[in-house]
């Protein structure tokens, strides 16, 4: 029945519409409607019609306006650069953002969504999903169905790969923003029928930047902690200018409060509502002592803050690594942990599978798990640090969470004077922190039986009473390094017979008693710059067969002779897997370089006072693998470091052979001239040497003037180095012969180098960074440089080096 047979049929009725003039007629039109009424029920009873017109498209926003508080200031550049990848030709596709718990990641992304609502930017949908932990790929098809008119009934009941069809058939038509928040795994967007973006872009969130790489993320955006003035901005905005101003101390009370939260926007928001209306000074002050001694006592932050954080320590693969985890909060408050030591901990803890795999690697790859999943800030390549509220939540775990099971009791960084009174509350804890504190004296003789870790270091101790270890049977973690004043080991060391670790590094003690021999579960030994160790009895080390870890760089410094059979006794330690070592004999040296064990283990090698006049030919350190230190100190009689080029291109050798060394220190060499071998030496980060008084060349040009093999090689050394340190060289004139590209160099600082009159620089070799160049104003002054664009590219890069002292001394602070 079309339309114009029923406005025929109107047209014949009378009476006010209510009669027909042609009865017949009306009769079999009435039979036609009947019969169209049927079909029509018959129809609705076999398919769903809940919505019989759509809205047109182009009444409907693209995206759907979510609740959201203002953008907060140190967020607004990355929405800005975000928001420049995907409105940008092509867009970006895939985007990662990825951070912290808490720091403002979902803030981000629904900016961003409620960006789309007033700028849609020719984009037809803008469909956002909360994934979250518990990942289920038909959640996400529901939401994305809903949001491009595919969810119905009849839709619901369809197979998960008839879902992905109809909407990979709809999307594909389509420019769509996909904005996934929170996830913690890898989505596979081809199961959920999302067909990989060309000019539409999908951005997501997760707290893993292992998920970026899962989810092939074209671009990544860290969300970072706030800076100083941008978390003060916000933390003053939640507390309210009435109450910051309601007493002249509260600014400043308050802006100490801020610090504690370490610019973590949660934590900020959620201490700022709770100081909202406390206007007294000393309202205030308890708030920073509860932050600092007993930050979960702080209120929300226990309940709001530390639970959310939570979720990134339970997603943690297992349950060695998140011990890991937690064992670095017995370091201090904004504390820079070295990875090896970490790691060394960790190792004697029984956390790595020393048995299945080389526990360094382990180590270092759980160390990245957690720098990934954003509980570990990578400082430097050797140095971690734990955010303070992340230490904080990883304190509170231990204390509420794991508390039977983990038996934490820190008090690093705490200011303490001596240890506390009560030792008797020491009874059932199994890992105790007392380093960084100002204890002298350990009088009193505590009760520990299950006590596994012990951190005493980074303390003037002098004194630790002799029973001290008596009562500390399972004691498995001994680490008493930097303390300066300690010039003794305590009597009773021995009778720890569970010790697996002993650190004593960078400490005055003179000797190792006979009957450390005892500690014969010893896996780790630390005597790194026990510079004034200088009695170690015989056939001490090769008892320590477990040994895994030995660090003795630098160790008896001062006056030790024993290192000249040390290399002996250690060739029979067969689990070693760690050495740093060093000669002050050359043939003790001579004995190391004949053991491939010896050499496939060493990462750090300290050549010390050699009496030889011939050069040391460094191409015999070559093949050590793993040697990422160098040092050579008061070799004064070694002429060169040489290494034979020529030999290495006649036996097709590779030419870069130092592929691991990163730092070399020369000091106190005073006839060396040049230390070209640096070119082998790719990865280089810092470079020092001082006090070499013939040296005229870091690398010498001439050393390659018959090998035409080389050129390549030598054209572009230091493309890694960070750091170059030149002191007190009085006839150096090059570093390098020609203008190099820098592009990581971080500072490069000269001290009495008066003849060095050029640097290897020119305008590209900072690459838009700044440098930081230290000296003294009269050498910056004398400077001659490649042209005046390279001046002017340097010209700010300058910061002079401080005098320190009276008149007539030239004393400068470095």
């Amino acid at each position: 029945m079309g339309r114009d047979g029923g406005s025929q049929e109107i047209d014949k009725l009378c009476l006010g519409g209510y009669c027909s003039r042609n009865c017949k007629s009306s009769y079999k039109f009435g039979r036609k409607v009947v019969k169209r009424l049927r079909d029509v029920k018959a129809l609705k009873g076999e398919g769903v019609f809940e919505e019989v017109a759509a809205p047109d498209p182009e009444l409907i926003s693209a995206a759907d306006e979510r609740p959201t508080e203002p953008t907060v200031v140190g967020l607004q550049s990355q929405l800005e650069q975000v928001w420049r990848c995907l409105v940008q030709e092509p867009a970006a596709g895939i985007i990662g953002l990825y951070g912290m718990g808490g720091v403002g990641k979902t803030t981000l992304l629904t900016q961003i969504n409620n960006k789309f609502v007033d700028n849609p930017k020719d984009f037809d949908y803008v469909i956002w999903v909360v994934v979250s932990k518990d990942l289920q790929l038909e959640k996400i098809q529901e939401t994305i169905g809903k949001k491009i008119g595919l969810c119905n009934d009849s839709w619901k009941n369809k197979s998960l790969e008839e879902k992905a069809h109809d909407i990979f058939k709809t999307l594909s038509k389509k420019k769509f923003a996909l904005l996934l928040d929170d996830l913690w795994e890898r989505v596979d967007l081809k199961k959920i029928g999302v067909p990989l973006p060309k000019n539409s872009a999908v951005v997501f969130t997760t707290r893993f930047v292992d998920v970026c790489g899962g989810m092939e993320a074209r671009r990544m955006f860290k969300v970072a902690c706030l800076s100083d003035e941008d978390a003060w901005e916000l933390f003053r905005e939640k507390v309210g200018e009435e109450t910051i101003e309601s007493h002249h101390s509260l600014p400043e009370l308050a802006q100490t409060v801020a610090k504690e939260c370490r610019g973590l926007p949660l934590a900020l928001i959620t201490i700022g509502r709770a100081m909202a209306y406390k206007k007294t000074p000393e309202e205030w002050r308890y708030a920073i002592e509860v932050l600092r001694r007993s930050a979960s006592e702080f209120a929300g932050l226990g309940k709001e803050v530390y639970p959310l954080l939570k979720f990134s320590y339970d997603c943690l693969p297992n349950d060695a690594i998140r011990s890991c985890f937690l064992y670095c909060c017995l370091y201090p408050e904004d504390f820079s942990i070295d990875k090896r030591d970490l790691i060394d901990c960790w190792m004697c803890e029984g956390f790595l599978e020393g048995d299945k795999f080389g526990t360094q690697n382990q180590g270092y790859y759980i160390v990245g798990t957690l720098v990934h999943a954003c509980l570990l800030e990578e400082v430097e390549d050797d140095q971690v640090k734990m955010h303070d509220v992340v230490r904080d939540m990883a304190l509170w775990i231990t204390c509420e969470i794991e508390k039977e099971k983990e038996g934490f009791l820190v008090y690093a960084g705490s200011g303490l004077t001596k240890a506390p009174a009560d030792v008797r509350g020491w009874e059932m804890v199994r890992r105790l922190s007392l380093m960084k504190n100002s204890i002298e004296n350990l009088p009193t003789v505590p009760t520990c039986p299950h006590l596994l870790t012990l951190f005493l270091n980074r303390n003037p101790l002098r004194t630790i009473t002799g029973g001290f270890f008596q009562s500390m049977s399972c004691l498995t973690v001994l680490k008493m390094s930097d303390n300066i004043m300690l010039r003794q080991l305590p009597m009773g060391i021995s009778k720890l017979v569970s010790l697996q670790l002993l650190d004593i590094s960078n400490t005055s003690v003179t000797e190792l008693p006979e009957d450390l021999k005892a500690l014969v579960n010893l896996k780790c030994l630390n005597l790194v710059w026990a510079k004034e160790l200088v009695v170690v009895p015989q056939q001490l080390l090769s008892n320590f067969s477990r040994l895994r870890v030995l660090r003795m760089f630098a160790t008896g410094f001062l006056l030790s002779s024993w290192h000249e059979n040390v290399a002996e006794e250690l060739l029979g330690l067969k689990y070693l897997e760690v050495l740093e070592i060093s000669f002050r004999s050359f043939e003790a040296y001579q004995t190391f370089l004949s053991s491939q064990k010896l050499r496939s283990c060493t990462h750090a090698l300290l050549l010390h006072r050699f009496d030889r006049e011939e050069s040391i030919d460094v191409a015999d350190l070559a093949d050590l693998e793993q040697l990422n230190t160098l040092d050579f100190y008061g070799c004064g009689c070694i002429k060169g470091l040489k290494i034979d080029c020529n030999d290495m291109v006649q036996k097709s050798r590779q030419p870069y052979v130092f592929r691991s060394l990163e730092k070399v220190t020369v000091r106190f060499c005073r006839n060396l001239r040049h230390l070209t071998f640096l070119v082998f030496a790719p990865n280089l980060k810092s470079i020092s040497v001082r006090y070499c008084d013939d040296m005229e060349e870091i690398i010498s040009a001439g050393e390659f003037d018959d090998i035409p093999e080389m050129t390549g090689i030598i054209n572009s050394p230091f493309a890694k180095l960070q750091r170059l340190e030149l002191w007190g060289l009085v006839r150096l004139k090059s570093i390098y012969w020609k203008p190099l590209p820098l592009p990581r160099l971080k500072v490069l600082q000269v001290w009495g180098c008066d003849s060095l009159k050029k640097l290897p620089l020119d305008s590209n070799s900072a690459n838009g960074r700044r440098i930081l160049i230290r000296g003294v104003e009269d050498w910056w002054r004398r400077l001659q440089w490649e042209d005046e664009a390279t001046q002017n590219a340097f010209r700010l890069c300058f910061q002079p080096l401080l005098r320190i002292g009276g008149a007539g001394h030239d004393l400068y602070e470095f």
